[in-house]
């Protein structure tokens, strides 16, 4: 009673856990849309274009005006101040004991011609004194225009609208392109599921053939037609399959948790992967290919940005080892008052500031010279690189689009080699059924059946690879002739 309990039990566990699991059957597209929706790699990717997305806008913000509000609302002194009287020409100590209180509204202009700034400014301060006349005084800059200016030859902000776009731009096309890069490992753990599946299928195969087989020439070896040793040879057969059968599940629930993982399913999805049927016939020019990668790989606005760099240095090296002029004016009226509608009444009294600072290399001993040739040197070995780098990137499009052009009939060949060894291993299994042929010609037909079994999944997973990794370098559909995109204003950047 006890153990009809424990099977009742367990059988309806099993039930409860098989109910519990919700069986998917996924295509290669649908595991790729899912991959760019929910996988890690998808969010990590949309995350470092924001950051890109957020860098461009603060440059962009740079360009603007600025305006801010500084305040210094309370500041009480009670103190003793050591002062000098020019009159007695002594030093004499002084009670002090004020209140001084400032505000001002400021706004700021970079001038991206000049590389210079532009301020415009208006302040208020006031200040009450509790010793003597016990007075208050009210002082109002009403207006003051002020531009600073460095002359050396070197303009960051020029620089910065060089080179900022060039990296926005890079941003942009490297998320299409980490985008075609989830659909190739997407595609590696789709092709993974697939084998697994392929050998789950294969060693059930075997196992039911196997066990055939064992009955079969057992009751040959009873007749005499099945000598022991090939008896044996049927058995150990049969133990094989048993064990394929296990590591066959074991490398099937590895796959499909991998899987699972990366697509973010929940560990009660039990995915089935589709194998596609057919491939298309689709060929790729090869000079198409190069021009496209040539014009959409973010790899040639990373060496366009790399070569802009160095330049950069190079200028701010010649501009902070050279002749240096700090150019500084300013220009306002101010009043002041007993009261404060009166500080801004009739601003009589103009002020100006005019700064030039100056700073002229005498001696430096070769230094200037020598930190400019360095510069210049490091933009030639980056121009060297840029270009060898070029050249293998040429040549790693041209042989992905050779190799995926010969791909497609590779497909159709172990497709066709796939389908000979099924018929030749049904014919040898009937040959061997009627006694005609003996187990070891029946063991070469079963994996020839294998062998090309796996090499055809192999060619399809090859084929597409190839597929996703051209449309990765050129970020080009070159089945619907149009240049990969993403609609980024749908993607939210907040």
């Amino acid at each position: 009673m006890f153990r009809h309990l424990i099977l009742l039990t367990f059988c309806i566990l099993s039930l409860t856990l098989k109910a519990q699991e919700k069986v998917v059957k996924l295509t290669l597209d649908q595991v790729i849309n899912l991959a760019s929706q929910n996988s890690i790699d998808a969010f990590k990717q949309k995350n470092m274009y924001f950051s890109s997305y957020w860098a461009f806008k603060y440059y962009k913000a740079n360009k603007l005006p600025s305006l801010s509000i500084g305040s210094n609302p309370l500041s009480f002194s009670n103190s003793i101040r050591q002062d000098y009287d020019y009159v007695a020409h002594t030093w004499i100590y002084s009670q002090q004991n004020n209140l001084t209180s400032s505000a001002s509204l400021r706004m700021a202009q970079l001038v991206g011609l000049t590389g210079g700034s532009f301020n415009v400014s208006s302040d208020l301060g006031m200040a009450r004194n509790f010793i003597g006349d016990q007075s208050t005084l009210y002082s109002a800059n009403a207006l003051s225009v002020g531009y600073t200016q460095r002359v050396n030859g070197y303009n960051s902000m020029r620089w910065a609208s060089k080179i900022e776009p060039v990296k926005f731009e890079m941003a942009k096309k490297n998320l299409i392109q980490s985008m075609e890069n989830i659909a190739l490992t997407a595609t590696n753990k789709f092709f993974a599921m697939i084998d697994a599946q392929i050998e789950i299928n294969i060693s059930l195969t075997n196992l039911a053939n196997a066990d055939t087989l064992f009955q079969l020439g057992k009751g040959r070896y009873q007749v005499g037609t099945v000598t022991q040793d090939e008896l044996l040879n049927l058995e150990l057969t049969q133990m094989n399959a048993k064990l394929a059968v296990t590591r066959a599940n074991q490398g099937l629930v590895r796959s499909r948790a991998d899987l699972n993982s990366y697509l973010a399913l929940d560990k009660g999805t039990v995915v089935e992967c589709v194998l596609p049927s057919t491939v298309s016939t689709l060929q790729v020019n090869v000079d198409e290919a190069i021009q496209k990668a040539l014009e959409n790989n973010p790899n040639m606005l990373s060496e366009k940005q790399r070569l802009l760099d160095e330049d950069n240095k190079v200028a701010q090296t010649r501009a902070q080892n050279g002749l240096s002029v700090d150019i500084s004016a300013s220009a306002g009226i101010n009043q002041k008052a007993t009261v404060l509608s009166s500080a801004y009444q009739n601003p009589n009294k103009f002020q100006n500031l005019g700064i030039i600072g100056l700073s002229i290399p005498i001696l430096d001993w070769g230094r200037r010279k020598g930190a400019i040739l360095m510069a210049k040197s490091n933009r030639e070995v980056v121009r060297s690189s840029i270009k060898q780098e070029l050249i293998d990137f040429q040549q790693s499009v041209l042989m992905n689009v050779m190799e995926f052009n010969l791909q497609s009939d590779q497909v159709l060949n172990s497709a066709r080699a796939d389908t000979i060894a099924r018929m030749g291993y049904n014919v040898t299994m009937r040959r061997f059924k009627i006694g005609k042929l003996d187990v070891t010609k029946l063991n070469l037909a079963r994996n020839d059946v294998e062998t090309a079994r796996r090499a055809y999944i192999a060619s399809l997973r090859k084929y597409w690879n190839n597929y996703f990794t051209i449309r990765q370098l050129t970020l080009f559909d070159f089945e619907k002739r149009s240049d990969l995109t993403i609609d980024f204003d749908k993607i939210p950047t907040e």
